[in-house]
């Protein structure tokens, strides 16, 4: 057996794979034996057929079979015998390759076509991408902090409806005349009399009322068009342009009492902390929030570079290889008229990326080890278990059992190595930090 390869250009070439009867005689000659103890033949009792008749029946497809795993085992040994970083996988070149007889060739030469990546220079004199970080203030500190206490306040329902209540109820549009309106918006709502709109018109409307009263109001007036398209489940065309009265038979009403700003509130947020006073907790808390928002400027940062990578990406890619490959998956209505539509817009930039990526990884691994997915997911797991209830072994073995699955620790695998692309960008790039508000940064992810 022989094979070699011819270079096309500096990034295709053909492959080809010689066979001679010595490469495959043996295997063939055992899986015949194999056969003959086994087959049940019309005249012979089983494994008693003459072995000219089982030869005659099963030898072409046994050759075939051998053949092809010689070639498979050669064609991939071969790739990383010689080192050749190729992109897909070898197709056969059906072209080159004849058709055989495997009842009579002896001999076989098999060809297939190969890509190899190209070398990727990455621009990092164009990318200037901005690395933002948020400058909390006392008021984002109190907002937050205002924010927790409800979330871990007291569940109530009251009689009555105050002004920070929710208010659930059914709610059907009105006609000019103020009766309902047939085939008109009859649906259920629920909304926070505190967020609305025009406050002071519409909050009066409904504060003191109790369940199974009925309020007229106008929604357009309490809700922008998000959230009008969202209560009252119309299309945002219909959102824009609805100016209706509706009738609201009130359900309930319910609301969270804030918890107190004590010690117990503060081991509800930090379980892990000893926290006395309102001042340490304060720290805690801006630490906290300056770590996370530290890793989502950072995905923002990371991103924009990726971007930028991908604008000025300048190396050769075999284009007419590649679609060649993409149409071969067989995937979904995918045609070759489709996939050049798609080709700038859909499939090119993943390429790139893939091909950016492969260039990161010479600077350094960005893919996460499975020893570091293992200890994130044992470093969650003891995070989360501030009651001591579980055991370093029982960490242990409930972090093996998630990682054993991969679809567990997408999220972890994808944020690791988004923290291993960021550091490289920083290394590579050295960006000054640019501090911005939490509004200026809500802006810049819309």
């Amino acid at each position: 057996m022989n094979v070699s390869r011819e270079n096309l250009d500096d990034l295709n070439l053909v492959i080809r794979i010689d066979v001679v009867e010595s490469d495959y005689a043996e295997g063939v000659k055992k899986e015949l034996k194999n056969i003959h103890k086994s087959a049940s033949v019309r005249g012979f009792r089983k494994g008693m057929a003459p072995m000219g008749l089982i030869e005659r029946m099963y030898k072409s497809d046994v050759v075939a079979r051998e053949v092809d795993d010689i070639i498979s085992q050669s064609l991939f040994k071969y790739i990383s015998d010689e080192k050749l970083d190729i992109m897909g996988y070898p197709m056969a070149n059906m072209e080159k390759t004849k058709k055989y007889d495997f009842n009579t060739d002896k001999e076989f030469s098999f060809f297939f076509d190969a890509a190899l990546q190209p070398q990727v220079e990455l621009a990092w004199d164009k990318v200037n991408a901005k690395l933002f970080k948020v400058k909390l203030t006392d008021d984002d500190l109190d907002q937050q902090i205002k924010e927790m206490r409800q979330r871990y306040g007291k569940f109530e329902t009251p009689d009555t409806c105050g002004e920070n209540d929710f208010i659930y109820g059914k709610a059907v549009e009105l006609d000019a005349d103020g009766n309902v309106k047939e085939g008109g918006v009859d649906t259920f709502i629920s909304f926070e009399l505190a967020s609305v709109k025009n406050h002071d018109e519409i909050a009066p409307l409904f504060v003191g009322k109790k369940a199974d009263d009925e309020v007229v109001f106008n929604p357009a007036k309490a809700f922008d068009a998000d959230d009008l398209e969202h209560q009252l489940r119309i299309s945002h065309e219909a959102a824009l342009s609805f100016t209706a009265d509706m009738k609201l038979t009130i359900s309930g009403f319910s609301h969270m009492t804030p918890c107190e700003l004590n010690e117990e509130f503060f081991k509800k947020v930090f379980p892990k902390q000893d926290i006395k006073d309102e001042a340490a907790f304060r720290k805690a808390l801006l630490k906290d929030m300056e770590e996370a928002y530290g890793q989502q400027t950072d995905i923002l940062y990371a991103n924009d570079v990726r971007k930028q990578l991908i604008d000025n990406f300048s190396a050769e890619i075999p284009e007419a290889f590649l679609k060649r490959w993409i149409l071969s998956r067989n995937e979904k209505d995918l045609t070759p008229e489709k996939l050049d539509a798609e080709w700038n817009e859909n499939y090119l930039p993943g390429i790139k990326w893939e091909l950016i990526d492969g260039a990161l990884e010479k600077i350094s691994p960005i893919e996460p080890s499975d020893k570091e997915i293992l200890e994130e997911v044992k470093k969650i797991l003891r995070d989360n278990n501030a009651d001591g209830n579980r055991t370093e072994e029982d960490i242990e073995n409930a972090a093996k059992s998630i990682v054993s699955d991969k679809n567990n620790v997408r999220n972890i695998v994808d944020r690791l190595a988004t923290e291993k692309a960021v550091a490289i960008f920083k290394a590579q790039l050295k960006p000054r930090a640019k501090s911005i508000s939490i509004e200026e940064y809500k802006e810049k992810i819309k």
